[in-house]
């Protein structure tokens, strides 16, 4: 492993493409379902969010990503790509520059939910904060954005977090020998 990866932040940044392709593959998931892909978002930073207040692990491994410059590059130009197809509606007129921007922002919000402290506020006001400023930032319309964030917020997020936790646990057990096997075939 250490032949492969010069460092753990390295391997860090194989688990974090593992996640943004699970990830990117939950969302479309939940806009086949009926739910639009601004829902989906939503959903995406309230399980990820609960996961981290029930899991400690789950807490280190996002806190981690979030404070890896090379993760960040990867959860950025991921999630950059995703705004683009969710959020285009609302920002025709915008670049990809405009859209890269937007996601540097957005990604300190996140890490502000994720990261508590003994004085942080709930799960549900961190979330519904967020998610307000968030859909702000890609000028979804007030009306919109209240309601998705209402609807998110009436669902059982606890046991949503946990059962996307488990899922992500077995999707990468699943991956991570295929993935292993992809890096040393491109290494060599």
């Amino acid at each position: 492993m250490t032949f492969h990866f010069p460092t753990k932040e390295h391997m860090l940044s194989e688990l974090v493409e593992i996640l943004c392709k699970y990830q990117w593959k939950m969302m479309e998931d939940e806009a086949k379902d009926g739910h639009s892909s601004i829902m989906a978002k939503c959903l995406e930073l309230l399980t990820i969010a609960s996961a981290c207040e029930q899991d400690e692990v789950a807490k280190d491994f996002f806190l981690s990503t979030y404070r890896s410059e090379l993760c960040m590059e990867l959860i950025r130009k991921s999630d950059t790509d995703r705004a683009k197809e969710v959020f285009k509606k609302y920002c025709p007129d915008w670049s990809d520059e405009n859209f890269s921007q937007a996601e540097t922002l957005v990604s300190g919000i996140e890490y502000a939910v994720f990261f508590t402290t003994s004085d942080s506020a709930p799960l549900d006001v961190r979330v519904a904060g967020a998610l307000r400023t968030i859909l702000s930032i890609y000028n979804v319309p007030r009306e919109i954005r209240e309601q998705k964030i209402k609807k998110v917020l009436s669902m059982n997020y606890q046991k949503l977090g946990i059962d996307t936790l488990t899922k992500f646990r077995e999707y990468v057990d699943q991956t991570t020998e295929q993935a292993l096997f992809d890096l040393l075939k491109r290494k060599n």
